[in-house]
């Protein structure tokens, strides 16, 4: 059932690279064949959230008893998660950092 959904997971992130390598047309609007930063800041975002919110239910259905959800099941989707989120985490740490650079640069 791991194997199942670590595959899952390297089919997301294939499917991430796919869609940053190959611009759709809505975001050649962007430059010249640049990737909308906010919009795939907001979808990884909501990834991360989607990864919380799917854990979270999972360990409540585990909690209340369900047949179907494993111990195993529960602590690697609350594993991902965590990892996600602290992966978000340390990209907007340099974001802020980043930004905190150029606005110290002189003029």
């Amino acid at each position: 059932m791991i194997d199942m959904e670590i595959n899952k997971v390297l089919g997301q992130m294939r499917a991430l690279s796919a869609q940053i390598q190959a611009p759709d047309p809505a975001s050649a609007a962007t430059g010249a064949g640049g990737v909308n930063f906010g919009e795939l800041l907001r979808q990884s975002i909501d990834s991360v959230n989607e990864q919380q919110a799917a854990a979270q239910s999972l360990a409540t259905r585990f909690e209340s008893g369900a047949a179907d959800v494993s111990v195993a099941e529960v602590m690697v989707s609350m594993q991902k998660a965590s990892l996600s989120f602290q992966a978000m985490t340390e990209v907007r740490n340099r974001l802020v950092e980043a930004y905190q650079q150029v606005m110290n640069m002189p003029i």
